[in-house]
């Protein structure tokens, strides 16, 4: 039996209705390259769902999970470990039942865990004010942008060479949708502090990330007085949550502004997503902040309650009148970070970051002490920049034949460079000292 929900003249009534003379026209903006010609290659058009489930089953074999051996992939989402309880906290009926928590009386479950997610991320970023959640880092990088510009009445941005691609394009695009002009500084291995002198009267902001790409920590103080003093603001951007367990924060920098990602906290890597953005602010521009904010109050018996506050269920869904239309989506992912740092703690959180930063020190060590590779990054929390002799495609394709996934090619991210030697590697908790070993074998056997 098949479903048809739409017959070609209920097609033909609808583009009518809404002047467009085929579906095409709804991709205008979307590159002619960038666009199938026809039903997707390889695919049958349709099966039943016995064949479906084993053909998929079929392709997903052909997947290498981060656990099944030496792996040192980051650029933004690290294999971490998460506790087996976190997995039976979000499934608690409390919380996974509940739709977007407009009605208060019957989600207070739900609104809890926002107020604890909002509390611990406003405490992990050293800032003043946190929302309940955003889609993911790079678009919580983009909506700082456009919020940094409402608040100063200025439409310049200004992103380091260290900013993550991935969030340099996403901000890119939603800037130029709003007619915010950005600039973005050349690709740098440790060039966070040249924002300093690229700030101008007309910017917003300046958007700087440490660690950044390339595992470089940089102090962003010196960004931050150098913004402040031309009317600008900072933005302050990370894609590793754990290192706030050791480094300064970014509220002890002076962001103004603080976004990035939170995966390596409770949510698993899953093939690129779902994941969940942070995003802070100092309260005095927390009108202008985007997403939901959870506050406590009390019921008519006196009693603690939680709510969302400051905006209404329209700033949500009315693009008009909305700041953003982030909603329900994020509620999972950030109730799964909120169980993680509650098992974790203050002093667990701390102790997880020193052991990623000692992985990275003995793997920083092991890949020095290959002939012909020399590490870049000058200060690192859990990953590091190096360069071989050889190529890093030729070189990540070897290692790979020797089951070890060593890392991300930079020339991947920045394309023309001049990095087509440079290879990124992260260690985290669940590197094992084996795995750097064999790592360094590998290497110094394909060099």
């Amino acid at each position: 039996m098949r479903y048809l929900p739409l017959t070609a003249v209920d097609r033909a009534d609808m583009l009518k209705a809404i002047g467009a003379k085929s579906v095409d026209d709804f991709y205008g903006d979307v590159p002619a390259a960038a666009r199938l010609k026809g039903p997707v290659p390889g695919l049958p058009n349709h099966q039943g769902e016995l064949e479906v489930d084993r053909h998929m089953t079929k392709l997903s074999r052909k997947n290498r999970a981060a656990s099944d051996g030496p792996f040192f992939v980051g650029c933004g989402a690290y294999k971490h470990h998460i506790p087996a309880s976190v997995d039976h906290i979000i499934q608690r009926s409390e919380f996974l039942t509940t739709y977007t928590p407009y009605q208060p009386e019957i989600a207070q479950g739900t609104l809890q865990s926002m107020f604890e997610f909002q509390t611990q991320v406003a405490a992990l970023t050293g800032m003043e004010v946190a929302n309940a959640s955003m889609y993911d880092g790079s678009t919580a990088c983009a909506e700082a942008a456009v919020m940094a510009c409402r608040v100063t009445k200025r439409n310049t941005v200004i992103m380091s060479g260290g900013l993550h691609p991935h969030y340099a394009d996403t901000t890119r695009t939603l800037c130029e949708a709003a007619g915010i002009r950005v600039i973005q500084l050349d690709p740098a291995i440790d060039g966070e502090l040249e924002l300093a002198r690229a700030v101008t009267e007309v910017a917003a902001c300046v958007i700087g990330q440490s660690p950044n790409l390339f595992g470089t920590l940089t102090d962003l103080s010196p960004v931050a007085d150098a913004a402040h003093a031309k009317g600008a603001l900072l933005v302050s951007v990370f894609t590793e949550a754990v290192s706030l367990g050791l480094v300064k924060t970014p509220g002890e920098m002076g962001a103004d502004i603080a976004v990035g990602e939170g995966q390596s906290i409770g949510v698993p890597l899953g093939f690129g997503g779902p994941y969940v953005g942070l995003f802070t602010c100092k309260s005095k521009f927390m009108r202008q902040m985007p997403g939901r904010l959870c506050g406590e109050t009390v019921d008519a018996d006196g009693k603690r309650g939680f709510v969302l506050t400051l905006s209404t269920r329209e700033q949500h869904i009315r693009r008009d009148k909305a700041t953003s239309n982030i909603c329900t989506n994020s509620g999972l992912c950030m109730l799964a970070f909120t169980a993680h740092m509650t098992l974790l703690g203050d002093k667990g959180l701390t102790q997880l970051a020193t052991l990623n930063h000692e992985a990275a020190c003995d793997l920083a060590d092991a890949l020095a002490a290959v002939k012909g590779v020399k590490v870049l990054t000058p200060r690192y929390f859990n990953e590091i920049a190096f360069s071989t002799p050889k190529p890093a495609d030729e070189v990540l394709a070897a290692l790979e034949k020797q089951d070890v996934i060593g890392g991300v090619r930079a020339s991947r991210l920045f394309p023309g460079a001049g990095m087509d030697n440079v290879i990124i590697a992260a260690a985290t908790e669940c590197v094992t000292a084996g795995d750097i070993e064999a790592y360094a074998a590998a290497l110094a056997k394909v060099l």
